[in-house]
């Protein structure tokens, strides 16, 4: 490769010379735009290695989806640092060919496109000592590379189960999490191309399901199963849960957090050959998922604090102002408006405990009659029902019967509502109208049914 010179501006009219000279190198070689991250050229080694049969499979397709089977641009991208004439070097593992390579990438311009030129070789036997620790640290760190540039926590987890499914040429990666102490819910699944889903069949798994894996979690030992029918009467539980699945073979370890087993991980049907290899590998990575997911649900909580109302857990104004961005123009929409009756009153003369239950049987009566639809707490007392896809006469019959339950539960509100079949009027102008109505029938209730209730 040090021989190996390369013209840093490319003329449109060299450019079938150019190609031809590097379509039967026997190193990979490929060039994509930088800004675009779109494939520009593979040649015909590079090609043969990826199972591309032509150039016009790759037209319109990004490097990092071809080359890492990534659905995001590689967490190692060095695009914004290529310089023109100057060489950078690195050894990086592809997934999708199951191989470290030894890269050597510049920038050159081509039809006026700031490209990379990148050329590997695959690292010598001797080089990459096969071992499995080496093995294993180009693949965790790699792992970590690509998880850690995701932008949350969801991300990372999902970015780092498709990296271990295709690097350990997997059909499936699963996490499952202790629901209550006696079931299990898969939370997370990355499958392979062709594999059906489990994550929705995976919900409540009973603990029995796995309790002889547990035993064998708190040894300290992983679980491996290198032909599902071996366990069909030693673990007749686990064996009837993986079954349907197509489930012929499995490596799977426990998640631990703070000593205590949380959940495990692990993935199906992966080569017999590196079973071992796998087990080392997830048993590493253990930790680093167990902290992904105590970022996550810290996340969670903040979202939680941020977004909702702590006193009936409904929605706030803020997730309301979210909610109300997304609505799409051709869904129906009805607003239904409410004003807590009454509020300041047992404040005043009953203390603010009997205020916040005021609330909580209002925000009750609301979850009852709406609890399918978008519940938001905007004010000290005031409540708003935003209801998508709702026809107009269902939502007058919802209002009556609100108005009945608020009765039964002693929550007096006024309401106010208005509907569209379609939201492309602005929802902020159907709110006022919702808020003008429900002001107009608070004066009526205060003048007739809750004259005690005036303030």
């Amino acid at each position: 490769m040090e021989k190996f010179v390369l013209s840093q501006s490319v003329e449109p009219k060299a450019e079938t010379k150019m190609w031809e000279f590097y379509e039967e190198l026997k190193e990979i070689v490929y060039v994509s735009d930088v800004d675009s991250h779109e494939l520009v050229y593979m040649n015909r080694w590079a090609r043969e290695l990826y199972g591309i049969s032509s150039m016009d499979e790759i037209k319109g397709k990004k490097c990092y989806e071809v080359l890492s089977g990534s659905g995001v641009p590689c967490a190692t991208c060095n695009c914004d640092k290529l310089q023109e004439g100057i060489w950078t070097e690195k050894v990086k593992y592809y997934p999708v060919l199951k191989k470290k390579l030894s890269s050597k990438d510049t920038l050159v311009k081509y039809e006026g496109r700031r490209c990379r030129f990148d050329l590997s070789v695959e690292v010598s036997d001797r080089e990459q000592s096969d071992t499995a620790y080496e093995a294993n640290e180009v693949m965790v760190n790699e792992g970590l590379r690509i998880s850690l540039a995701a932008h949350t926590p969801e991300k990372s987890i999902a970015a780092l189960l498709e990296y271990l499914g295709q690097s350990l040429d997997s059909e499936r990666v699963y996490i499952f999490e202790e629901a209550d102490g006696k079931t299990f819910d898969n939370t997370y699944e990355w499958c392979a191309k062709g594999v059906v889903p489990q994550k929705d069949n995976l919900q409540n798994v009973p603990y029995k399901v796995v309790s002889l894996w547990y035993q064998k979690f708190n040894k300290g030992e992983n679980i491996i199963i290198k032909n599902l029918e071996s366990v069909r009467e030693s673990d007749r539980e686990a064996y009837e849960c993986l079954m349907p699945q197509n489930v012929q073979s499995l490596v799977v370890s426990p998640l631990v957090s703070e000593g205590r087993i949380v959940g495990f991980y692990g993935v199906d049907n992966p080569p017999e050959k590196s079973m071992e290899h796998i087990k080392t590998l997830l048993q590493i990575l253990g930790h680093f998922i167990v902290a992904l997911l105590h970022r996550r649900n810290h996340v969670r909580r903040l979202e939680e604090l941020c977004f909702h109302d702590q006193l009936t857990g409904l929605e706030n104004r803020h997730a309301a102002h979210d909610y109300i961005a997304s609505v799409k123009e051709e869904e129906s929409i009805g607003i239904v408006y409410c004003d807590v009756m009454g509020l300041k009153r047992a404040n005043d003369t009953e203390g603010h405990q009997a205020g916040d239950k005021l609330l909580i049987r209002a925000s009750e009566c609301l979850k009852k009659i709406f609890g399918e639809y978008r519940l938001f707490r905007v004010g000290g007392d005031e409540f708003i029902a935003l209801c998508t896809g709702i026809e107009e006469e269902e939502l007058s019959k919802r209002v009556e019967r609100l108005k009945v339950d608020m009765c039964k539960k002693y929550a007096p509100m006024s309401i106010g509502c208005v509907w569209s079949a379609d939201s492309r009027e602005s929802i902020d102008k159907m709110l006022t109208v919702a808020d003008n109505r429900m002001y107009e029938n608070k004066r009526m209730l205060y003048a007739t049914e809750y004259k005690d209730l005036a303030r």
